[in-house]
């Protein structure tokens, strides 16, 4: 990449966007991201494992040791110190480099790509990391039907996947410093691209990416580092992975945890991890309902969650007898109502914090107000002064909803006896079709939050026993008063008119009854 570092990011977004749909024809492209997103990983794993082995042997002492070069058999020796190392390992011949070269002579090409993903994973069964790289190219499908009808068809698609994604410039110069950036950018940009383009089903899976900063940096307000840091909904990993942006990557001491329960984005996420060069022992994702079957209860509490739950939901709630004595959920004396498990996740993720921790999770307005078992829910929340902020957003920030969502920040220890509200739903500018946070919008946002203090029609700090006295409602706009942007009425001036518009109302009557007087006597 140049000097120019803003105008290539956007002309190698405009490449990859351009290519992406290029290659999936007749495949809806929420479908197709897999084979893009799966290939994109294929070969990023490849030139990571060849820099990281390369850079060993130079070490010790071979200048011109080339890894790719090696026949498989010589590069039997490495396997389980690399796999101890990397997690995984792959042979010369089952580079992306290498079957790219041969993939245009080979008729059996989606067979050898199947071995190559099988002899990928099959490399970690058994060890540590197998649970982190098990599966990772299940929706990488290539002897799918969405790819061509005949074999012949689908292997034609595959070399053009091979080379289009082979071809993007994705390694600088030094790899170290922007190799690994550039894979996880063009990585978050193509999520970015399909959810946009997908609508409602891509919204549900990806959190726009200064949204998702500015709930790192509410949650990590005064510190230089965090033990750990937990998404529950972890969709694609985009939240998660902020805190890499806002922190770095070695102060999040020991790693980035979550739990998704769809299949796909599960194993998305977990590519995005290596992308963003976040190695196998530093990350821990499980697939499953955190609502029913939560992952890391034996782990200590964390001292930073973000999360962006799916809306209003449907869960068990009271139809399991189980989940009422579950100490997540007990505390508060009522569960989430069946329909609308949003107040279930935020309940699960204070369960999870720690004392000394923040939680920043993306709601609809309803839960705010609505009444029944969410108001209860509400109580318990105020009444134990675990709710540090309500920030209104803007509408139309989200994929596949124009709805203002807000952010409930909770807190176990706080200073004071009270909850902080702000209204940022001016805070924004309007680019393309949607709204976007800028970072003027995150700073004034976050100074708000760290401040707590009244400013007038934006933020209002609220006694909790005036919240209880007003039913719980923690709607913002019930306690940062909207500014009056009415033009003042000059009473005397408006009088003057109305009696001026009477007069000439009584004018325009006489004529026309002169006119109308007029007409019959001409008719006689």
């Amino acid at each position: 990449m140049g000097n120019n570092g803003s105008l290539d990011r956007a002309e190698l977004h405009r490449t990859i966007w351009r290519i992406a749909n290029e290659l999936r024809g007749s495949v809806d492209g929420w479908d197709f991201k897999s084979y893009v997103l799966g290939t994109l990983f294929y070969r990023f794993i490849s030139e990571n494992l060849v820099r990281y082995l390369n850079e060993q042997e130079q070490l010790a002492g071979n200048p011109d040791f080339d890894y790719a070069k090696l026949s498989d058999e010589d590069a039997e020796f490495g396997r389980e110190e690399t796999v101890r190392e990397k997690g995984f390992y792959i042979l010369p011949s089952q580079l992306f480099g290498n079957v790219r070269k041969a993939a245009r002579k080979d008729p059996d090409l989606n067979e050898t790509l199947a071995k190559v993903f099988a002899a990928i994973e099959g490399s970690a069964t058994g060890t540590e990391s197998e649970n982190d790289i098990k599966g990772l190219f299940d929706d990488l499908d290539v002897n799918s039907n969405k790819l061509g009808a005949t074999v012949a068809k689908r292997n034609e698609n595959l070399v053009k996947l091979l080379e289009a994604i082979g071809d993007l410039p994705l390694v600088s110069d030094n790899f170290n410093d922007s190799g690994i950036d550039l894979f996880g950018d063009a990585y978050e940009y193509l999520m970015q691209m399909y959810a946009s383009s997908a609508g409602k089903s891509g919204g549900e899976y990806y959190t726009p990416q200064e949204v998702s900063e500015l709930l790192a940096r509410i949650t990590v307000a005064g510190k230089t580092e965090v033990n750990k840091v937990y998404d529950p909904a972890c969709g694609s990993g985009s939240l998660l992975l902020s805190f890499a942006k806002v922190l770095g990557h070695d102060k999040v001491r020991q790693g980035f945890f979550g739990q998704e329960v769809n299949l796909t984005t599960y194993n998305l996420c977990r590519i995005n991890m290596f992308l963003h060069d976040v190695n196998y022992e530093k990350f821990d994702i499980a697939l499953g309902d955190t609502l029913t079957d939560p992952a890391h209860w034996d782990d200590e509490p964390f001292e930073a969650i973000v999360s962006n739950p799916p809306y209003s939901i449907k869960w068990d709630g009271d139809a399991n007898p189980l989940l009422i004595n579950d100490p997540r959920f007990a505390p508060a004396g009522v569960l989430a109502p069946k329909s609308k498990a949003d107040l279930a996740f935020t309940l699960h993720i204070l369960h999870w914090l720690a004392v000394n921790g923040t939680a920043a999770i993306v709601e609809f307005p309803g839960v705010l107000y609505r009444g029944g078992a969410e108001q209860k829910i509400r109580q318990y929340l105020i009444d134990n002064n675990y709710v540090d902020a309500v920030i209104q957003l803007p509408p139309d920030l989200f994929f596949g909803t124009t709805i203002g969502t807000c952010i409930i920040v909770l807190k176990k220890s706080k200073a004071d006896n009270s909850t902080l509200f702000i209204d940022a739903t001016a805070e924004c500018s309007r680019i393309g079709n949607k709204n976007k946070l800028l970072p003027k919008n995150i700073k004034t946002i976050l100074d708000a939050y760290v401040a707590r203090k009244d400013v007038d029609h934006f933020a209002k700090l609220v006694d909790n026993d005036a919240i209880g006295e007003n039913g719980y409602n923690i709607s913002v706009s019930s306690w940062v008063e909207q500014e009056d942007t009415r033009q003042a009425v000059d009473i005397t001036a408006l009088n003057a008119e109305i009696a001026e518009i009477v007069a000439r109302q009584s004018d325009l009557r006489t004529q026309i009854d002169a006119i109308v007087a007029e007409l019959e006597g001409e008719s006689a």
